[in-house]
């Protein structure tokens, strides 16, 4: 009796032991997939938004980081609608292309991303506090309204992007102005001449569709010939037969995406 007393306990207590394990293993295994995620302002819940986590993601080495910024039909409060149009809906398409992590803010209605970026480095900010995330490989890019928020912002945080992927936007805020906010903070993001010269220290691929009539092709043009006379390593693709609506030929290239994942600060 006491032979089998003994085995029984011996027993239980492997079986106890693999089950604790794989409990932990449980608890430490993080979440994946397009989280909503809010963020805290003197202790109130204030900001929603989504972060994509690959399916692969662990914490044996560090993950590129990429800082999605929308349209302006996507802007509002529910923090949600941001992640189902341009890179969220080719992330979803070919996850396997996407060996990153996503930061996708959402800007307020009727307001431009300079009433966001305060809050989006507080984001960016505990993502990499959160996350293995590696800072040589932190990259912007945005469409429409973001792309025009892509080329104003990102010459301000070089420190910090290895790389900006505009996608049918402008560089010059006084330049379709009906498609951004009026009381827009024109004086943070300096003058043109200012932001082309860091611009073009900076690897940028720029996409636009040639049949564009929100914004017109010649807005990425000019910006892509500043950055070029100006000495920057610039690649620029423009669709043919695209409309507004070429950011999913730009986030649906594998290649683009491979450029975007592949740059390094040096």
């Amino acid at each position: 009796m006491r032979f089998f007393q003994t085995i029984l306990a011996a027993t239980l207590g492997l079986t106890c032991a693999v089950a604790g394990a794989e409990d932990a293993a449980m608890i430490k295994k993080p979440a994946t997939g397009f989280i909503d995620k809010t963020l805290t302002k003197d202790g109130a819940a204030a900001v929603s938004y989504v972060l994509y986590v690959p399916r692969g993601y662990d914490t044996a080495q560090e993950w590129p980081l990429v800082v999605f910024l929308h349209g302006a039909g996507e802007r509002g409060g529910d923090g949600l609608a941001q992640s189902d149009v341009g890179i969220g809906h080719a992330i979803r398409k070919n996850p396997e292309r996407f060996p990153c992590l996503v930061l996708m803010p959402q800007c307020p209605l009727e307001k431009f991303w300079d009433v966001v970026f305060d809050d989006l480095e507080k984001m960016m900010e505990t993502t990499r506090k959160d996350y293995r995330i590696d800072p040589a490989r932190i990259t912007l890019t945005g469409l429409s309204m973001g792309g025009y928020g892509t080329w104003f912002w990102g010459p301000s945080k070089l420190d910090v992007f290895a790389a900006l992927m505009p996608i049918c936007g402008g560089g010059d805020p006084r330049n379709d102005m009906k498609h951004l906010a009026g009381d827009m903070s024109l004086d943070r993001f300096g003058t043109m001449e200012e932001r082309v010269a860091k611009l073009a220290t900076v690897p940028i691929w720029a996409f636009h569709g040639k049949k564009d009539r929100t914004v017109p092709a010649f807005r990425s043009r000019q910006m892509v010939r500043k950055v070029t006379e100006a000495g920057g390593d610039v690649k620029y693709t423009e669709y043919p037969e695209a409309g507004h609506n070429c950011w999913d030929d730009a986030y649906g290239d594998p290649e683009a995406i491979a450029w975007l994942l592949g740059q390094r600060h040096k």
